[in-house]
């Protein structure tokens, strides 16, 4: 029997190089998508999956976004005298009423394997997700609960995947696929970061994933793939055979918030699928396609 998803793992220990000067003082991750920091949104992501472990991996200089995460006493006292209820509320900051927050540091910046198998501990021997920040989805239905449902009859290990432009490959893991089965995609083989010409296909991993325990042993031999890092996609690949793996085309918008358009497009749509909400809530996703064409060469 697959066991529940419980657990999700934040891997926020990044510089945020890309948003200088921004980010000198403040975390890439407590950057505001209209009206809340893209780790809010993850978390609130991971909460609606039915998450209620969560996991940072982060750096003693980012404190603010466990802070962001903490109790606020003095805020709390104001607003319970004012009556503000309401405001209240947002203080739990998207956590359900049940979570668990657990830091971890990342001591060196050697790859995304490297920061999942920071939270070997924390995760036990229980399958658990990962979600990046960087990747919004916009859909009705989060991306994790997608393929929380899915997973719960695959087991294995889960990775959402989309089409790229070709010229893009080297950006992404990139699949060996198999035979395709609906928003189902059985992988053969995967390689991180290929030029476009060695690409086994366009089909890429994005920012979310649900992964069998077992991927910490493979990880803890810390070999080094693709520039000189601890890859994930690496141990995705090595476990193929004893593990399935499937890649899983979910619904959606994705904005890569990793760059400043990809920012500014997450925040205009995002903000317009908000302000939809009453009878166009399908506004900020079908602007994604627009936003491609007027500023294609930039996202």
């Amino acid at each position: 029997m697959t066991q529940t998803v419980r657990k999700v793992v934040f891997p926020v220990a990044g510089l945020g190089t890309r948003f200088l000067p921004a980010t000198k003082a403040v975390p890439k991750e407590m950057l505001p998508v209209v009206d809340r920091p893209l780790i809010q949104w993850a978390v609130e992501e991971a909460a609606a999956a039915g998450c209620n472990e969560f996991i940072f991996v982060s750096s003693p200089h980012k404190r603010a976004i466990l802070e962001h995460f903490s109790p606020a006493p003095a805020y709390e006292e104001v607003l319970e005298a004012r009556g503000k209820h309401d405001e209240m509320a947002l203080l739990q900051a998207g956590l359900p009423e049940n979570a668990k927050i657990t830091e971890v540091f990342q001591d060196k910046p050697l790859g995304l394997g490297h920061a999942i198998w920071c939270a070997r501990e924390a995760v036990g021997d229980e399958p658990f997700a990962v979600i990046l920040p960087d990747d919004m989805v916009l859909h009705g239905t989060g991306c994790l609960s997608q393929m929380v449902e899915q997973y719960e009859q695959l087991g294995g290990n889960l990775v959402a995947i989309e089409a790229v432009p070709h010229d893009q490959t080297q950006r992404y893991g990139v699949l060996d696929p198999g035979a395709e089965t609906g928003t189902l995609v059985a992988i053969k083989g995967l390689v991180e970061k290929p030029a476009p010409a060695d690409a086994p296909s366009n089909l890429a991993i994005i920012g979310r994933y649900i992964l069998d325990p077992q991927v910490m042993e493979d990880l803890s031999a810390f070999n080094k793939g693709a520039g000189g890092e601890i890859q994930i996609t690496d141990t995705l690949a090595n476990l193929i055979g004893k593990l399935p793996l499937h890649g899983y085309k979910f619904q959606g918008q994705r904005y890569d918030c990793g760059n400043r358009v990809g920012f500014l497009a997450a925040n205009l749509a995002f903000a317009l699928s908000q302000a939809g909400a009453g009878g166009q809530s399908g506004l900020g996703e079908n602007l994604g396609p627009v936003l491609r064409d007027i500023m294609g060469t930039y996202l």
